[in-house]
């Protein structure tokens, strides 16, 4: 997919179950958004706002979330195998259940996220 929403307002959209893999979401506004389920596969989201986003099941396998807002967004059941997420703000985020497995997490703050069954073995690069 060679779609381009960089920088743009997505705030509370209704992206559930969407394929957005290899997007390009660099810098977009997606706080709010429901993107429960959607396919986020090799997705560029550097920088990308996901306060209180609802990522519940969705595929973010090899996802670039460098420096993205994640904070009190739901990541329950998500794949996050591979994902690039340094430096994000995952405080407050849920994780239960998610999978990290060589993700990415340096410098990343995950202070008061929920990490009850998820699945943790994280690489830092």
């Amino acid at each position: 997919m060679n779609i381009n929403l960089s920088n743009k307002d997505l705030s509370g959209a209704n992206l559930s179950g969407t394929n957005l893999d290899s997007a390009n979401l660099s810098g977009a506004n997606l706080s709010e958004a429901d993107l429960s389920g959607a396919s986020l596969d090799s997705a560029n989201l550097r920088g990308a706002d996901l306060r209180g986003a609802d990522l519940t099941g969705a595929n973010l396998w090899d996802a670039d979330l460098t420096g993205a807002d994640l904070s009190g967004a739901n990541l329950s059941g998500a794949n996050l195998s591979s994902a690039f997420i340094n430096d994000a703000n995952l405080s407050g985020a849920n994780l239960s259940g998610a999978d990290l497995i060589g993700a990415g997490l340096r410098g990343a703050d995950i202070t008061g996220a929920n990490l009850v069954g998820a699945r943790l073995t994280c690489v830092v690069r």
